[in-house]
């Protein structure tokens, strides 16, 4: 059961959550992947609700919004198990059935492709209206430093040193699943 909320009267919630981490669930080929973001926006564009997300480049999770441009964010709301989190937030769905792993329930979505998790039961639904890349011309210098070092090897899943791609997602259903 769901029950479908106003996404602003939710809004300090849902940035509070996003600082610790949330889910970013995306699902292209017939595989369902979760991805912890603590970098996030909630705003308006366009005269719509927006939920912007900041994947980076080499990530499994920019693949599949590639390839399928919906995607929900689901928020933690009461007691959860933070080990969702930290493995969602180290493993690479290119490798890992994270969904299986963690055995989390998903919850058939109400206007996209994507479910919600019931573990995090507050949920976004969301697609892509725009996305552009970072022009890395136009990141402070301070901000390249610290979050995109050019002294690490950035082919491995962990990388940091790639810039990140912002989607936009147009938030289409909001609820918490009870």
């Amino acid at each position: 059961m769901k029950k479908e909320i106003e996404v602003f009267d939710y809004a300090n919630e849902i940035m509070k959550a996003v600082k610790t981490g949330v889910l970013l669930t995306t699902k292209a080929d017939g595989k369902v992947n979760a991805m912890t973001i603590s970098w996030g926006t909630l705003g308006i564009e366009w005269a719509k609700p927006i939920f912007t997300v900041f994947v980076r480049e080499n990530r499994f999770t920019k693949h599949q919004l590639d390839l399928n441009p919906e995607f929900t964010i689901n928020i933690p709301y009461g007691d959860f198990d933070k080990a969702i989190l930290g493995a969602c937030g180290t493993k690479s769905g290119r490798t890992a059935d994270k969904i299986k792993d963690l055995n989390l329930t998903l919850e058939t979505p109400n206007n996209i492709s994507v479910h919600g998790i019931k573990e995090l039961p507050l949920t976004l639904e969301c697609k892509v209206v725009y996305k552009q890349k970072q022009d890395e011309r136009e990141v402070t210098k301070e901000n390249k430093h610290t979050f995109y070092p050019k002294d690490v090897d950035g082919a491995f899943h962990g990388a940091n040193r790639d810039f990140h791609t912002a989607y936009y997602g147009e938030i289409v259903s909001a609820y918490i699943i009870e």
